[in-house]
């Protein structure tokens, strides 16, 4: 499988980031939706970092701050509709990525 270096992984966070967050704010980092939630994920290949951005992002749960700089967690997407958009959005990212790298 192929591994990605991590300013690749980094770019890869930050797509799905902007994605989700739009471009003005984004409550958390990119180094927060790459963190593993799991000893099993902590590979650097493009699939576990596909599934720990798209964990990070559905099931929220992350510490950050609002625009105000207020703590906050983020929050899960619970619609069908949002987690379809992002699924799809995650995996072009992913191809497109490994497209690039290959």
């Amino acid at each position: 499988s192929l591994v990605l270096p991590p300013p690749a992984q980094h770019a890869l966070a930050q797509a799905a980031l902007t994605y989700r967050y739009g471009e003005e704010y984004q409550p958390v980092t990119a180094a927060q939706i790459l963190a593993p939630r799991r000893y099993e994920d902590r590979q650097d290949d493009l699939w576990s970092v596909f599934n720990r951005c798209q964990e990070n992002l559905l099931k929220g749960g992350l510490p950050g701050r609002t625009e105000k700089g207020k703590r906050s967690h983020t929050r899960a997407v619970n619609g069908i509709d949002g987690d379809i958009r992002l699924n799809r959005a995650l995996w072009v990212m992913a191809e497109q990525m490994q497209q690039a790298l290959s």
